[in-house]
């Protein structure tokens, strides 16, 4: 699926905004909020997010959503990631 694809799917799911984002190897983000549904779709590279206390590790091809409100962490794998966010 291309990319435009991705995005076309996640508005037609309602994402009314969609953006591509790219960190480099072992950026992280402490635990923080989103005011909104948060979808991450993997493009590239490798992320490992943690909700709730549960760590999941992310590669191209995956996608998690992570409700508004939620406190929740990332890391990025030793070659970065690259990935599709979409925000409703």
């Amino acid at each position: 699926m291309t990319l435009a694809e991705q995005e076309s799917g996640l508005r037609q799911e309602g994402f009314s905004r969609t953006y591509v984002w790219q960190d480099g190897a072992g950026v992280s983000y402490p635990d923080h909020t989103h005011e909104r549904l948060t979808a991450h779709l993997i493009l590239d590279g490798q992320m490992k997010l943690v909700i709730n206390g549960e760590s999941r590790t992310l590669v191209a091809g995956d996608r998690l959503d992570v409700p508004a409100g939620v406190v929740h962490s990332a890391i990025m794998g030793p070659r970065g990631c690259r990935y599709l966010i979409g925000e409703k």
